[in-house]
């Protein structure tokens, strides 16, 4: 019984988890990122290297190459898609039947364990596919082994796919982190581990890249390759010049190399196993999983006596229903409605987020105007364009979220709706980078001004877009942290913030390039509104 029910949960709890159109999304871009891996010979963008070389495109070579690219994405956008499993069952009322229900909590957790680990290796098994065609694609090695091909993906990949399942548990049961805030926390140590995890002296292995790696400059040794001073490099890099090639036939599968995959698959299931403790099965009368209670409106009041009988007319019971009446207002609402959309945008908004607000922007300032020469305001910046992203998320989700979509979907003038709120959200990035555009005139010229202006308009139409699209304020947050991390970190093409100029120019795309890419997201929040408005006529 036992068994039976455990898979009748894993499988009701998969196919719920993969019709959301958030794991469509992370889907597409694990296969992008698999494509990536391995790109043409001629290209200069690359994910995984070592220096100047890579290896001949043979299935040992691409599966390892697309299992790295795969574990680096699904441990990051993974983890957002297998998240909320519990708050769902809280949201949508199954989790009071299951406080009443002898299912036993550690049951419960291994359940949502394992549909989290189905979802994130049903997208490995899509990779795996990938890997095959794009081996066959490039055309440098025509013979398939399929062991070399897919050993990576379950030695490697699926280990941390594991891991990051019982992360997500975790950060369920865990009040501070169950919130936005806990998709903030873990890409900050999803760095950690994708950093970490490649050093020699990685707990269990890490992300098993060490052993990898020392296969590999063991073959380009015996090939009179010089590797010394070679680094090894997983992630999307530019180079100079497209990479030299070596054969590397894959790695020795060693008894200790399995070990440590086994132990960090054992800590992936007691980490999951672990919320059972202190876990209070939704029970009302418990912790944080409270059921939400109807809302008491102080206008309304019940009547303290009986309600008088409807009047009954010609053998029929009719009743008299009095509405209240609204005040009339004449004239153009367009104020009003970009004035209510800023209302519900910062909504709930605490006091803290504002003097952190107000702490960011001085920062700015200070380290502009009044700082000792060789500070830069270049971190305060980039941190006033991090600090608003749980506001942000919000555009284009809250409708849905708060279970009013079908309500609004009756007003007359969707796309002034969708104008509105997309104004909203401008206005609070102008506020947001009010400092910062002082800072980058003083330090860039006037030249800075378009950069900021297109800076402004993309933020909003990324979040708006994507909210629209995936109704999930998840899907931005990990989306805006990528794009935020890469370009802080030097990677021109994605610096939309126009944090890097080099002899007065712009080093990152034009200004005219970043706003028309938020017109463009700007247009597809029309087209999915208009389509989904079609639908539903």
């Amino acid at each position: 019984m036992t068994a039976g029910t455990l898979a009748g949960l894993v499988a009701g709890d998969f196919r719920e988890r993969v019709r959301r159109p958030v794991y469509a999304v992370i889907l597409l871009s694990a296969v992008g990122l698999g494509y990536l891996a391995t790109p043409a010979r001629d290209t200069q963008w690359v994910i995984m290297n070592i220096g100047h070389y890579r290896g001949v495109y043979n299935s040992a070579y691409i599966g390892m190459a697309t299992a790295l690219a795969g574990a680096l994405w699904l441990t990051l956008g993974g983890f957002y898609v297998v998240r909320n499993s519990v708050g769902h069952d809280r949201d949508v009322g199954v989790g009071e039947l299951l406080a009443v229900t002898p299912l036993r909590t550690a049951l419960y957790f291994a359940a949502k364990f394992l549909s989290s680990v189905l979802v994130l290796a049903s997208m490995l098994g899509v990779l795996i596919v990938t890997a095959l065609v794009v081996q066959i694609a490039r055309g440098e090695s025509t013979v398939i082994d399929p062991i070399a091909l897919v050993a990576p993906f379950v030695l490697i990949a699926l280990p941390m796919v594991m891991l990051t399942a019982a992360a997500a548990l975790v950060f369920e049961t865990i009040p501070l982190l169950r919130s936005g805030m806990g998709n903030i926390a873990w890409f900050f140590i999803w760095l950690v581990i994708v950093l970490g995890g490649q050093a020699p002296q990685a707990p269990f292995g890490g992300m098993g890249t060490h052993a990898v790696v020392t296969s590999m400059r063991a073959e380009m040794a015996t090939q009179g390759i010089e590797h010394e001073g070679q680094e090894f490099s997983l992630g999307l890099t530019y180079l100079d010049r497209p990479l030299k090639t070596f054969d590397w036939s894959g790695f020795d599968i060693t008894s200790g190399f399995v070990l440590d995959r086994l132990v960090l698959v054992a800590v992936a299931v007691l980490l999951a196993l672990l919320p059972a403790l202190w876990f209070t099965r939704f029970d009302p009368a418990r912790g944080t999983f409270r059921a939400s209670a109807p809302s008491q409106d102080p206008k309304v009041t019940a009547s303290p006596g009986p309600s008088p009988e409807p009047p009954v007319t010609a053998g029929r019971m009719r009743t008299t229903v009095t509405l209240p009446r609204a005040e009339v207002r004449t004239g153009s609402t367009t104020g009003r409605l970009v004035a209510g959309e800023v209302r519900i945008l910062l909504q709930g908004v605490p006091l803290w987020w504002w003097l952190g607000t107000l702490a960011i922007s001085l920062a700015v300032l200070l380290l502009t105007f009044a700082s000792p020469a060789g500070l830069s305001a270049s971190s305060a910046i980039s941190a006033a364009w991090i600090w608003p992203i749980l506001i942000w998320s919000r555009l284009g989700t809250q409708r849905h979220e708060y279970g009013v979509d079908t309500l609004m979907g009756a007003y007359p003038a969707t796309g002034l709706r969708l104008l509105a709120e997309w104004t909203a959200g401008v206005i609070l990035t102008i506020v947001i980078g009010a400092a910062p555009l002082a800072s980058t005139v003083v330090t860039s010229g006037v030249a800075a001004i378009g950069a900021w202006i297109a800076a402004v308009l993309f933020v909003p139409s990324l979040a708006l877009a994507l909210g629209v699209l995936s109704r999930t304020h998840r899907l931005f947050q990990v989306v805006y942290l990528v794009i935020w991390y890469t370009a802080v970190n030097g990677i021109s093409l994605l610096d939309y913030m126009g944090l890097h100029w080099e002899s007065g120019h712009r080093a990152g795309p034009s200004s005219f390039a970043v706003a028309g890419v938020a017109a463009a997201l700007f247009g597809m929040v029309f087209l999915v509104g208009s389509v989904r408005r079609d639908v539903r006529s």
